[in-house]
């Protein structure tokens, strides 16, 4: 990781360029659980700013297990501390696995998103969906959170960020909930595919 950081600096002063922050705010999905975290998508969208030649440092605020409430509880905080220029927001997972309101986790996440607004943030929203744990009902009130909040919020939305992993056995972890180390790459491409145009 010192290394990158240095890589960053170092292209950083040759440009003459002041480097942008990203902040990303999540759960286990963005903190590289059950993987070395220089294996997670998080490290290699570090890699990828800095071999696309961006000015960019990215800053990783991702807590295994979090919600969308502990998120909300902690985002001033963090936005004080990064002041960042893009906010990918990744919570809702946990939520619905625990079986929460989806109104109530629409409502923290307009909430976070709206405060990174207003201090100036462009706003990725990386979707999740969910087993079928809770019937098909709770299942659509869950799914629709994320479309909602693109329209009503006018941000970002990668749709279903582990599009093209989750029902591959291969690239999921033994518990079937989180991507292995092999997963990462496809993550980074896929939202990248999102990102890059906020950059």
């Amino acid at each position: 990781m010192l290394k990158v950081i240095w890589a960053v600096l170092m292209v950083m002063v040759s440009t003459g360029a002041v480097a942008k922050n990203i902040l990303v705010v999540g759960d286990s999905l963005c903190a590289a659980h059950g993987i070395n975290a220089e294996q997670g998508w998080v490290t290699l969208l570090q890699h990828k700013l800095q071999v696309e030649n961006k000015s960019f440092q990215v800053f990783n605020e991702c807590i295994s297990g979090d919600t969308s409430a502990g998120g909300l509880a902690r985002i001033d905080a963090i936005l004080s501390k990064h002041k960042p220029d893009i906010l990918l927001l990744e919570l809702g997972a946990n939520d619905g696995l625990r079986g929460l309101s989806p109104k109530i986790m629409q409502a923290n996440l307009t909430e976070i998103t709206q405060r990174a607004q207003k201090l100036g943030a462009k706003v990725l929203l990386l979707g999740i969906r969910i087993p079928l744990n809770y019937g098909k009902r709770y299942s659509d009130m869950f799914y629709a959170v994320y479309p909602a909040l693109e329209k009503n919020l006018k941000v970002g939305l990668v749709p279903f960020m582990l599009e093209d992993v989750a029902l591959n056995k291969e690239l999921m972890q033994a518990d079937g909930l989180h991507p292995n180390a092999a997963a990462q790459p496809i993550l980074l491409e896929t939202i990248w595919g999102h990102l890059k145009g906020l950059l």
